[in-house]
């Protein structure tokens, strides 16, 4: 090699030196790359080339006294490789992957699957797919012909994760979609595109930009290929402790080539719902329509790529009772609301551009600068328990710039990153005035519907804005006791985070219903109360810092070793440096007014310690707060029996950190300047103490003329104000991940069969802080909401808690799509076995007295089993075929069950899990929630030789079948907490709303050249 050895480990002392100094006075986190890595051996001295014919790009590097050489940086596509006369090889490598190819006169066989290669649309010669074997992750990547052949119900490129075994991509009951890794929640995931992370910081959705949204986060035309790694990734990657997504968009080539394409449906071309069997059908329909070129500016040295996507959605969804709530309480509803109830549609519009340019600036530098924007607009919180005049208008946008320097040099590379980013999410009301919520008494106050207008906290500001910079150095080539290619980086992100959690408008009267009807009084009201010179928008400007260094070392021909750690730390000034008000403070030093005809003197601290709290552990002085150090060490190994790459085993161990959303951390400050405050009615039925120091007072009908007769009721006080404290020794959420498995090949098949354990610790979650005189939780089966902090209202804590435990058995088959043999296939099943002590969506947690309170239940966040095999073979005369069938066993229901019983603890419910019966396929009886069977045809009109230049007509019919996936449930739960139907204590409800579609037909026309 041209570099000694010893000067290489002098460097390297150096490096990792240099990094921990610069890791301990400036803390920093990293970008992953999406670049390929190809390495192996030929004859010693030899100087190895892997040339891109489609756009010039030539990269090389000189085999050692061993033979063996690494080239690094190679963005995926197929090269022409070689080291000397006669070893020529054509070989395509895929995302984020380290290929092995040994190269020697004559040339021999590759270990892999031949099959053409993918760039804007393909290349003419035929090559060897390398796939990665040699490594740790449980991974798979997702190819360009599976993006463009397999069915789907939207243009969001993440939907082929689904075929991923421990992936669930999921389209909910109002279009919206989300991916989940294992028994996690979707914001654990996290998306890497060019290597630059998409993480949502405020909001949930994983995906900026993702929460409760029908859109798609990356223009699916821009995407060459991704792969999903479910646990298990290497030291780079960072804020997540689920599934990690990282994805390489396509670039121009030294050929023009584009596509445009156009898709449509509407309600004439789909079944009807559940909901419209007796009567007509909801307005609907589909548009999505785009176009991509690329191209050379410069032959050999610089190209274009851009693209735009447009969507038009106006989705079916169902206004149907919330879950808890009976079928027929609807019966007992006003006519004017019941009319509410029924078939509605969820108007959607999104635009996506995406622009890049690459450019040779030498054969050792290659500069990319892209940009990406998102902007839609959605109607939305229409359907289970809440009717279109009470619904919401969101406004989303993304705005992203990145800049990327590769360098390559003969025993090294360095990849440095640079983007800035702008999003927001700001939900609105679609009506302005009184709302009016009608619940089922007799289910604990259960709410049937909402109807008027969005309450104040549904109207929303919440985004994040600011830049990046990142560096990722690697060596090559080190030898001792094997060879090791050594990564090592930095990243430093200063992001700006601001979020109004509610706005002064729209207030809220609740209504009791019962089989007598409707009370004709509201028995409460809830409204916002700006604060006098507090402010309602919390801005704070978050610094991100991490450091990592990963070692794969190849012991030998049979092991190879992965071991990495990275270090992360985050600094949240609106959270650390928050000081709780002084009027607050004094509330806890005060006497406990509901205390003193027992405990005279008692303060409602001291009413707090009896229940177990040190309202201490809340308050913060602007010092007491410290962000913390994320220690996360990555072990890995994998070892080819026969070091032919057809049979390894692979297994590893490591911790993962995500992070505190800041929707949760920004409410200490939202809460205080702009509280939502809840005034009780004294009314027939509903009767309540009236005085100065409780929040009940006599009903006015004056309270229903605007929401300042209500405010007047507390002003100069802070009489039922909510206050959210935040627990000063907070911590990130993580996961520790185990597995260990084998993957195969066979023939043209790859296969493995793996065991995953996940254990995931320091979820965040609310609970109600109040307790009764004498320190208790529950009385009689009620809670203290009566008894918050003196001259205030109830008082609320976030604490970290949420736990979940998880064993997956994931098995795939996979044949790789070639053009010699026209065909592919997938199979992906999934076994799980998962538990949580809380709904993993479900963040306010006022059931039991703390988080640690809750039993572990059957998760409702996994199926037991999950059944994904798709397909796709070549047709005669220019068609070709695809299909995908999706079988899951029914989400477990988790909420309370007991509801009337008093038990022992003087609770009234108790957290539980139950599965409803499913439905029927083939064999077996009702154990499937979710059947879906979705198919695709295709016809190509080539224009002139070959096929780069067509015309193309395609057809999909999803969810052919028509099944009826069922996404709400209707509880059987009688009186004391003995359920009405013991076998089947929770059902589906068969007249709400369904998850994905039911029996669609899209027709999408377009053209390529």
């Amino acid at each position: 090699m041209k570099a000694s050895m010893q000067l290489k480990k002098k460097i390297l002392a150096s490096v990792i030196t240099a990094s921990v100094a610069a890791a301990a006075m400036t803390p920093s986190a990293f970008a992953q790359s999406a670049i390929a890595t190809l390495r192996g051996k030929a004859a010693p001295g030899a100087t190895v080339t892997a040339f891109n014919p489609q756009t010039g790009l030539s990269r090389k590097a000189t085999a050692g006294a061993d033979g063996t050489y690494v080239i690094n940086g190679l963005p995926p596509a197929t090269y022409q490789v070689d080291a000397g006369p006669g070893t020529q090889q054509n070989v395509t490598l895929t995302v984020a992957s380290t290929a092995t190819l040994n190269l020697a006169a004559p040339a021999s066989a590759a270990p892999a699957d031949a099959s053409a290669a993918t760039a804007m649309e393909g290349v003419t010669v035929s090559a060897t797919t390398l796939n990665e074997v040699r490594t740790p992750e449980v991974a798979k990547t997702i190819s360009l012909h599976q993006i463009q052949t397999i069915p789907q119900v939207s243009r969001n490129f993440l939907e082929f994760a689904d075929t991923v075994p421990g992936m669930v991509f999921s389209v909910d009951d109002k279009g919206h979609t989300s991916l989940r890794g294992g028994a996690q929640n979707n914001s654990s995931v996290n998306v890497f595109i060019d290597g630059v992370g998409q993480k949502s910081y405020v909001k949930e959705g994983g995906v900026s930009g993702q929460v409760n949204s029908q859109g798609n986060p990356f223009p699916q035309l821009a995407i060459g290929e991704y792969k999903v790694i479910t646990s298990n990734y290497k030291a780079e990657y960072d804020q997540v402790s689920s599934a990690a997504i990282t994805a390489e968009t396509k670039s121009g080539t030294n050929e023009f080539h584009g596509e445009t394409f156009y898709t449509y449906t509407s309600d004439k071309y789909r079944s009807r719902t559940a909901a419209e069997e007796d009567g007509d059908k909801a307005r609907s329909f589909e548009k999505e329509y785009g176009f991509a070129l690329g191209g050379p500016i410069i032959k050999d040295q610089m190209h274009f790529f851009v693209t735009f996507e447009q969507k038009k959605f106006d989705t079916p969804v169902t206004v149907s009772p919330g879950d808890g709530a009976p079928l027929d309480s609807i019966n007992y509803l006003p006519a004017s609301v019941r009319a509410q109830l029924g078939p509605s549609n969820l108007p959607f519009d999104e635009k996506l551009y995406f622009g890049k340019i690459d450019w040779e600036l030498t054969d050792r530098d290659r500069i990319e600068i892209s940009t990406q924007v998102r902007r839609e607009t959605q109607a939305d919180n229409i359907g289970a328990g809440t009717a279109r005049s009470a619904s919401i208008e969101t406004e989303n946008h993304d705005t992203r710039g990145t800049f990327r320097w590769q360098h390559s040099g003969e025993w090294f590379f360095n990849e440095f990153k640079a983007s800035y980013e702008n999003s927001s999410n700001d939900p609105l009301p679609v009506n302005y005035g009184n709302g009016f919520h009608y619940v089922w008494r007799p289910n604990n106050d259960t709410e049937i519907v909402k109807v008027g207008s969005a309450d104040a906290l549904a109207t929303q500001v919440k985004g994040q804005e600011g830049p990046m910079i990142s560096d990722d150095f690697t060596f090559n080539d080190l030898t001792w006791h094997g060879d090791h290619i050594v990564k090592m980086g930095w990243k430093y992100k200063e992001v700006t985070l601001h979020a109004q959690d509610a706005q002064n408008v729209n207030p809220q009267f609740f209504y009791n219903v019962g089989t007598d009807g409707v009370e004709p009084l509201p028995y409460k009201a809830q409204f916002a109360n700006p604060v006098p010179g507090l402010n309602p928008v919390s801005e704070t400007n978050s610094k991100q810092y991490g450091a990592y260094i990963q070692d794969d070392w190849s012991v030998n021909d049979h092991l190879t070793l992965n071991l990495g750690v990275r270090w992360d730390k985050e600094k949240t000034p609106s959270y650390l440096d928050w000081v709780t008000p002084q009027n607050v403070i004094d509330g806890f030093n005060s006497l406990d007014p509901n205390a003193q005809d027992l405990f005279p003197g008692q303060t409602y601290a001291q009413t707090l310690a009896k229940g177990g709290i040190n309202y201490q552990d809340y308050v913060s002085n602007g010092h007491n707060r410290h962000a913390q150090n994320q220690w996360a060490p990555r072990l890995g190994f994998s070892y080819d029996l026969f070091a032919d790459e057809e049979h390894v085993i692979h297994g590893g161990a490591g911790r993962s950190y995500d992070r505190n959303l800041y929707d949760y951390l920004q409410l200490e400050q939202t809460k205080s300047a702009l509280p939502n405050q809840e005034i009780l009615f004294n009314i027939p039925g509903r009767s309540c103490t009236v005085g100065p120091n409780t929040n009940c007072v006599e009903w006015n009908p004056a309270y229903l003329n605007g929401i300042e007769n209500l405010q007047a009721l507390v002003a100069g006080s802070n009489k039922g104000q909510e206050v959210d404290m935040l627990n000063n020794d907070l911590k990130a959420p993580y996961s520790d991940q185990f597995s260990i498995g084998m993957a195969n090949k066979l023939g043209d098949w790859n296969t493995d069969a793996t065991i995953t354990r996940v254990l995931s610790y320091d979820g965040f979650a609310f609970t109600l802080g109040n307790r009764y005189p004498d320190g208790s939780f529950f009385q009689g089966g009620s809670q203290p909401w009566g008894n918050g902090i003196p001259g205030f209202g109830s008082m609320i804590i976030g604490n970290n808690g949420i736990r979940t435990r998880s064993t997956q058995v994931l098995l795939s088959a996979d044949k790789p799509y070639t053009r010699e043999s026209g065909w592919s296939a997938n199979f992906a099943y999934t076994y799980t076995r998962a538990k949580q002590n809380r709904d993993i969506g479900e963040h306010y947690s006022f059931d039991e007295a703390t988080i640690n309170d809750y039993p572990f239940i059957t998760s409702n966040a996994a199926s037991k089993h999950r059944f994904v095999a798709t397909g796709s073979i070549d047709g005669p005369w220019g068609f070709s075929f695809s299909a995908k069938l999706t079988l899951a066993t029914p989400l477990p229901w988790n909420g309370n069950y007991g509801y009337g019983a008093i038990f022992p603890d003087g609770s009234q419910n108790i957290p539980s899990a139950y599965t409803p019966p499913g439905s029927k396929f083939l064999v077996g009886g009702k154990i499937w929630g979710y059947r879906d069977l979705d198919v695709q045809a295709t016809k190509d009109f080539p224009i002139g030789e070959g096929d780069m230049t067509k015309f193309y007509i395609r057809f999909d019919i999803l969810n052919v079948f028509n099944w009826k996936n069922f996404s709400q449930y209707t509880t059987n739960f009688g009186a004391n907490g003995i359920p009405s139907n013991a076998s089947d204590p929770v059902v589906f409800n068969k007249t709400g709303n369904i998850q994905f579609v039911p029996r669609t037909a899209r027709f999408t026309a377009g053209f390529k050249f």
